[in-house]
């Protein structure tokens, strides 16, 4: 058997959990930066995510702000960043994310796509499947770019949710077309629910 050993391969991982308006997320971060944002994040769900962040960096994750646990650690700079700013952004304060990312849940064409639309789609606007491909040098590649989107490890800090259909369709979301609808709201791009 050929393995690496964990200690050569494996990277700490600080999480944490905030309510939102739309619902709890999962923040995880590494020394490099958020590396996972996980919508709906009931105890199910939280538990599923870090066994995969577990299996992808090759350590458990560990609760940032788990006073009662013997392996609760301090603050950990990226998350405060992130909550701070998904705090300001629900509050319709914040506009562009500066909080740094760790891209090594996401690789290849994917990883292209997501880093392409975190820097050239802001706050209020939005961008069609084709159009990422085609920035991205992949004309052909919109049905791809959809599967980059579901892929996304960082929603709302990278804005997968302004990513609609050509035709004017909300198109899909990981945290659900409710979820979609309501930070395009938030953004101005749909009108609020009315209730």
């Amino acid at each position: 058997m050929n393995e690496t050993p964990a200690s050569a391969t494996s990277r700490s991982c600080t999480w944490t959990l905030r309510d939102t308006p739309v619902g709890p997320l999962l923040l995880a971060a590494t020394d490099e930066g958020l590396v996972n944002v996980v919508f709906h994040a009931d105890s199910a769900t939280a538990d599923r995510a870090l066994a995969r962040l577990a299996g992808r960096l090759g350590a458990p994750p560990v609760r940032a702000d788990d006073t009662a646990s013997a392996h609760a650690t301090t603050p950990h700079p990226a998350l405060d960043v992130a909550a701070a700013e998904l705090s300001s952004y629900f509050q319709g304060e914040l506009r562009a994310f500066t909080v740094a990312l760790d891209w090594s849940l996401s690789g290849g064409f994917n990883e292209r796509v997501l880093r392409e639309l975190a820097a050239s789609v802001p706050f209020g606007a939005t961008a069609g499947y084709q159009d990422l491909a085609e920035r991205v040098g992949e004309p052909g590649a919109a049905r791809a770019v959809g599967v980059a989107m579901g892929s996304n490890p960082l929603p709302v800090v990278v804005p997968c949710h302004r990513v609609v259909e050509s035709g004017g369709g909300l198109g899909g979301f990981g945290g659900g077309t409710e979820t979609k609808r309501a930070l395009l709201a938030l953004e101005g791009l749909l009108p609020q629910p009315l209730f």
